[in-house]
């Protein structure tokens, strides 16, 4: 079983990972290893509210499928246990960042003494601007 939160667990029988070909960096046995992990995690076997699922859609993006299938492929180091376990934390790593809910923004005022600045540098802009123009005062 792998803890995302204290909340969210995800069973290790519910990830499905294949060895596939990887490109890349590995001499002659990358024509003839499967190196390269491809894990399978189905989304909808967990159990989270609505506001994380979208979280976790958008998130995804094109890594899950329209049916909610999440699909990582792990080809970074050349042994299979390695890539297994890229691609392990790199789902974990997905759910716990859509697991973090956004805090909502209070809104403030702005300070007298912001209001002040602002207004003190339109008005120099504003000075500035009219000691371009061609009249003179007499």
């Amino acid at each position: 079983m792998l803890r995302i939160t204290r909340s969210i667990a995800i069973e290790e029988d519910d990830i499905e990972i294949v060895y596939v070909r990887a490109s890349g960096p590995g001499g002659q046995n990358v024509n003839k290893v499967s190196t390269a992990a491809q894990l399978r995690f189905d989304s909808k076997k967990l159990t989270i509210p609505e506001d994380m699922e979208i979280r976790l859609r958008t998130l995804a993006g094109q890594r899950m499928t329209k049916e909610g299938v999440i699909v990582m492929h792990a080809q970074r180091f050349r042994t299979q246990e390695r890539n297994k376990a890229d691609a392990i934390e790199r789902l974990v790593e997905l759910i716990k960042e859509a697991a973090y809910r956004e805090p909502p923004r209070r809104p403030t005022r702005p300070t007298l003494g912001s209001k002040k600045r602002r207004l003190e540098g339109k008005k120099r802009r504003s000075d500035v601007k009219a000691g371009r123009s061609g009249r003179f005062t007499d």
